[in-house]
């Protein structure tokens, strides 16, 4: 698959390159595409990449010498004792031939579980006041890289000109990737494969053939991604595989904490760290209602935060047994059983990340924005909102139902209910009811008490430019 998009990372890490000495880290989980990002930004910038291996030192230096060699002949002719030995001699050879880099390690945790000193190491060198050599960083494994870098605690902390997570591909992008503008077939396409272009090229091939792609890739045994999630937490350092109770339960619907802590047999107060782990690793996200305090709101729900993973627990893990004896027509059975309300929960998903930027789209809401990031709203028994936020002068509250399909009856009761909903932290503010319809057909996109917003605007502008995470 070409490359796709990464023009706000490429920007930042070209703006660290431009200070001499520069230093910059990038974390994200497997499979969102740092590998593939820092080949294409080196290869830019005449770098060199490099990544390390799970090995011991030694072996580890003589690994990575070689590869430096490919850009200073005989620097693998020696035999390094130590980090700190290799380093040096990678600086005083760049600045030899006045080369400002950048040089980049990729799977820096490998190295650092390796010897836990080489974090100390490259913390001397980095603060080295001669060092001309720009160096990029980065790792999968993400407790270890807050451990070596973020934590105030870490030896790096501080250090990084640019210090960032990768986060996955914007949706809109999958239009370009996939070559087509059937807006619901893109839905679909989200469902499965979410944002990550690791999925995406293994996808790519089966064309318009969801069957033949989830069946080939997930469903059968043998495929590629029928052991991710397994693979995901077995690649952490040091291995998260004891996390994987608490991804089961949750994908199987178990949301609040003292759900997951019944299913498991565990009292809820014991769960904190290790929810707190698998939301830093990206795999679960905490979400509180629409004004609710995040801090200290005692609603907060937990669930997969990755739309393949969803797929994956759902369809997946209880039906191991049966995919293993299973023909393809019989698994897809169970796929197509939960189809439905995972795409359904995608397009809700789709629809909130879309309307921070709806102010850019084509269209009669854009200029009752910029509205402030969608929550969800919930209320014990009280009607559940999929999409609740304000603009950001706070002067009207977008309301929101995120829809699969509608008619225009479907429009006209919620636009109509929206004024008799409970919601908090809305008085003075004029309500603005939006359907979000992904087959709008020749539904109008301005009604008479709202609006309807269609998957064309949807993905049109999740294309646009977003703020990375810091």
């Amino acid at each position: 698959m070409r490359f796709v998009d990464r023009r706000e990372e490429m920007g930042r890490l070209d703006r660290a390159l431009a200070r001499p000495g520069s230093f910059s880290v990038i974390w994200g989980r497997r499979r969102v595409g740092k590998s593939r990002l820092l080949v294409e930004w080196s290869g830019r910038h005449n770098g060199l990449y490099t990544v390390a291996d799970l090995s011991v030192p030694s072996v580890q230096r003589r690994y990575l010498a070689s590869a430096v060699a490919e850009r200073f002949p005989n620097f693998a002719d020696v035999e390094y004792p130590n980090w700190r030995a290799f380093l040096t001699r990678l600086s005083e050879e760049a600045d030899r031939v006045g080369w400002p880099g950048p040089f980049v390690i990729d799977e820096l945790p490998y190295l650092i579980a390796a010897d836990p000193g080489l974090a100390s190491d490259i913390q001397n060198w980095i603060d080295h006041p001669s060092r001309q050599l720009g160096v990029v960083v980065s790792g999968s494994s993400q407790r270890m890289m807050h451990g070596a870098v973020l934590d105030a605690s870490a030896p790096l902390y501080g250090r990084a000109d640019q210090a960032f997570a990768l986060r996955p591909l914007q949706p809109g992008h999958l239009s370009d990737a996939f070559g087509s503008d059937d807006w619901r077939w893109l839905v679909s396409l989200y469902a499965l494969w979410g944002g990550m272009p690791r999925y995406w090229e293994l996808a790519l091939p089966f064309g318009s053939d969801l069957e033949a792609a989830v069946d080939s890739l997930v469903l059968d045994p043998a495929g590629p991604l029928h052991e991710e999630p397994a693979r995901l937490l077995e690649q952490e350092i040091p291995p998260a595989s004891a996390l994987r109770p608490l991804l089961d339960v949750i994908g199987a619907g178990a949301h609040r904490v003292s759900e997951v802590g019944g299913r498991l047999g565990r009292a809820a107060s014991s769960l904190s760290r290790p929810l707190k782990s698998l939301v830093e690793m990206g795999l679960v996200r905490r979400e509180t209602p629409f004004g609710a305090n995040p801090r200290t709101s005692k609603r907060s729900l937990y669930r997969i935060d990755d739309p393949f993973l969803r797929l994956w627990f759902r369809v997946i893990a209880p039906h191991r047994a049966a995919m293993y004896a299973s023909p393809p027509e019989s698994r897809l059975l169970y796929w197509k059983r939960h189809r439905g309300q995972l795409e359904g929960y995608a397009w809700q998903e789709l629809c909130r990340a879309a309307v921070p930027l709806l102010h850019r789209a084509d269209h009669p809401v854009a200029k009752l924005g910029p509205f402030e990031p969608a929550w969800r709203y919930w209320r014990g028994s009280q009607r559940e909102v999929d999409l609740v936020t304000p603009d950001i002068e706070r002067n009207r509250l977008l309301v929101g139902e995120a829809k699969l399909s509608a008619s225009a009856a479907d429009v006209s009761r919620w636009t109509t209910a929206v004024d008799n909903l409970s919601l908090p932290a809305s008085t003075g503010m004029e309500r603005v009811p939006v359907m979000f319809v992904a087959t709008a057909g020749r539904l109008s996109t301005r009604v008479a008490k709202g609006y309807v917003v269609d998957a064309r605007t949807v993905f049109t502008v999740l294309r646009q430019p977003r703020n990375l995470v810091q």
